[in-house]
């Protein structure tokens, strides 16, 4: 019999989440049946997620975006009600890991990314290898700012959008942090990146990029951050005689 919380203790351990100063709670958020024989996993634990695990019988629902963030209203009503019942009514439970799994040295977003781009990993610009979010590194080659922003469209399948800065020549030294991590840019042209490539975009950025003289590329929060957990849920399978399945819920963000 597969516990949930020895599955709860090992993606805890692996992660090393209580080391982390995070916005919100990382581990287990709802608590389901003890017995865990499939788990599904997915970025966020919106309805259309949940409504996935209902209809395949998952008995957990591990996520990056869960619940529970600082600042929101505490009261269980609304759409956050109906989110928990669903994950109550069917005793289902939900795991979830933001910082810890940006970070994880192999198995986070910000390593999976990496992997699936190429990149050559050379350490992180805000602590230790799989404690800080800011990566850094090089391209295999030095290639043109287009070229990187096409391999980036074609490997996340979403249209990357790209600010460039008066920056001639190819592009080598390379930063870059999933999600909504676009503020970082001002560090990583600190730590002398030429470009830095994150998943969300604001106003102010376009004018940091330019004005500093750093290419940014905005290739989507959803869409960078989908591999973590899909590595999480793969790890998990390995460990526990469970079966895992990843569902991507469509995010234009």
């Amino acid at each position: 019999m597969n516990h949930r919380d020895q599955l709860v203790a090992a993606c805890d351990h692996q992660l090393r989440a209580g080391q982390f100063k995070d916005y919100t709670i990382n581990g287990l958020q709802v608590e389901g049946r003890e017995e865990v024989r499939r788990v599904m996993t997915g970025v966020t634990a919106c309805q259309a997620l949940l409504d996935e695990a209902v209809a395949w019988q998952a008995d957990l629902v591990l996520v990056h975006h869960g619940y529970f963030w600082k600042n929101e209203p505490v009261a269980i009503t609304g759409m956050k009600q109906k989110r928990i019942k669903t994950l109550m009514a069917h005793d289902m439970s939900l795991l979830a890991y933001h910082l810890p799994l940006d970070a994880h040295a192999e198995l986070g977003n910000n390593a999976e990314l990496a992997r699936r781009l190429g990149w050559k990993v050379e350490g992180c610009l805000d602590g230790e290898l799989g404690e800080g979010l800011l990566w850094s590194g090089r391209l295999v080659t030095p290639q043109p700012l287009t070229t990187l922003a096409d391999q980036l469209s074609h490997t996340l399948q979403r249209q990357a959008l790209v600010v460039e800065a008066p920056l001639a020549g190819p592009v080598e030294r390379i930063a870059w942090c999933t999600g909504g991590a676009q503020d970082m840019i001002t560090a990583a042209h600190e730590a002398g990146a030429q470009v830095f490539v994150s998943g969300e975009i604001s106003e102010r950025t376009t004018h940091l990029a330019r004005e500093l003289g750093i290419h940014y590329i905005a290739a989507g929060h959803h869409a960078t951050e989908r591999y973590g957990v899909q590595a999480l849920g793969e790890w998990l399978a390995g460990q526990f005689d469970i079966e895992h399945r990843f569902v991507d819920i469509d995010n234009p963000a």
